[in-house]
């Protein structure tokens, strides 16, 4: 029988660190920036749970999609579902019951957030289909993850605005970019399978990069979202640290090493989501 700690490592449930600062970060601008008068504490937790459930869904489903691919391929034959650690049918109730905690969560926030949160769902689903006839796929998981800061903000406003739009395009650009350093080690068994991706259809020195060239634009955007912050020391230090992991990255994985995909794609990005939002969160608190 699968144990809780086999469905939180199905849906690795510590890369929820990826999306949720930026969550979170768009909240706190959201509620400091617009003096909004709620139960913040009871709409952070609705946040939160709703950032949790749509991510198990996502990451659920894409594991059940994918299972037969990663029963054959060596690298992941070793996930839950093809090592008989969760069962498909198991996987497929685990789905359906996120899905139902998300809809229902998500109604309780407001109206908007009610009657878009199955769109939410159908984005973050649709991206384990995509490397079947795209490789642009990347491009989808970055949107899939880019949503959460425009829901967050919703979920505080009721409506949507520029500033979230900003920066689900910064959350967009870097996923993309460090999704296509993560693919570059699936990049001869995609071609094999006749699966997509930048690193499966383009050589090892392109991918890269495409990947530096999206995590340039990751800064840039993310130049413009702290226009609409206090210009202060924390605000410069968070943007600094951000695009310094972000080079790292680049200095660590380059077309003739990549042994260390591991720590660019996990240890690092969870740095840059995390010192980036603990800076700008900071900067909103004390002189928003």
């Amino acid at each position: 029988m699968s144990s809780i700690v086999d469905y939180m490592r199905l849906v690795k449930f510590s890369h929820t660190i990826f999306a949720m600062p930026f969550a979170l970060l768009s909240f706190t601008y959201a509620v400091v920036g617009h003096a909004v008068e709620l139960n913040i504490w009871v709409l952070l937790l609705q946040v939160v749970l709703c950032m949790v459930f749509a991510r198990n869904v996502a990451m659920g489903f894409n594991r059940w999609a994918d299972r037969k691919i990663d029963a054959a391929n060596p690298r992941t034959a070793d996930r839950e579902i093809p090592a008989g650690r969760v069962s498909a049918r198991g996987a497929v109730t685990f789905v359906v019951i996120n899905a139902m905690l998300f809809i229902g969560v998500a109604a309780t926030i407001n109206a908007l957030c009610g009657w878009l949160s199955p769109v939410a769902l159908a984005i973050v689903m649709f991206y384990s289909y995509c490397k079947r006839f795209t490789s642009m796929a990347h491009l989808v998981l970055g949107l899939s993850l880019g949503i959460a800061p425009v829901g967050a903000y919703m979920a505080v406003m009721g409506h949507s605005a520029v500033e979230c739009w900003i920066l689900a395009a910064v959350v967009m650009t870097w996923c993309s970019g460090f999704d296509i350093i993560y693919a570059l080690q699936d990049a001869a068994f995609d071609r094999e399978r006749g699966l997509h991706s930048i690193p499966s259809r383009f050589s090892v020195r392109t991918s890269l990069a495409i990947s530096v060239l999206l995590h340039i634009a990751s800064v840039a955007l993310l130049v413009w979202y702290a226009s609409f912050q206090p210009h202060t020391w924390l605000l410069y230090l968070g943007c600094a640290l951000f695009a310094a992991i972000l080079a790292l990255e680049h200095i660590l994985v380059t077309p003739t090493k990549q042994r260390n995909i591991g720590i660019a794609f996990g240890t690092l990005n969870a740095l840059a989501s995390m010192s980036l939002a603990v800076c700008l969160i900071a900067n909103l608190l004390i002189y928003g």
